[in-house]
């Protein structure tokens, strides 16, 4: 099981990989270094990672989970409403390939602001 720990400042969660060919995509990729973009309660920012939408693909998402938005080239945390979203749903501006899931309570992502540096790094046992 891959796990990736993410961290922000003073904020730090750790998320578990799915088996799947995104994940795989991303995990090549890692360390990954960026500035954090903030969508409603979602952080995005661009990787070195340039996939097409996977069969499993979906714009409405869970609270914690990571993925990967095909148009922007973009690493996903969801974890709350964002500007698309309808009624309480967790909803993604198009639709985004699944690879992973936030472990424990992702509300500590709120403190993340837009323009903060983030930095994705694998766990190694």
């Amino acid at each position: 099981m891959r796990k990736v720990q993410i961290t922000s400042g003073d904020v730090s969660v750790t998320a578990t990989l799915t088996d799947n060919p995104t994940a795989d995509a991303v995990w090549e990729a890692l360390p990954i270094e960026a500035m954090a973009n903030t969508w409603g309660d979602e952080i995005y920012f661009g990787i070195p990672v340039h996939l097409e939408e996977s069969g499993d693909a979906s714009d409405v998402r869970e609270r914690g989970d990571l993925a990967y938005w095909p148009p922007g080239n973009a690493f996903c945390i969801f974890f709350g409403r964002t500007p698309a979203s309808r009624g309480n749903e967790i909803r993604a501006a198009s639709a985004v390939n699944p690879f992973g899931k936030v472990e424990g309570d992702p509300k500590i992502l709120k403190q993340v602001r837009s323009g903060s540096k983030i930095l994705i790094e694998a766990v190694r046992k």
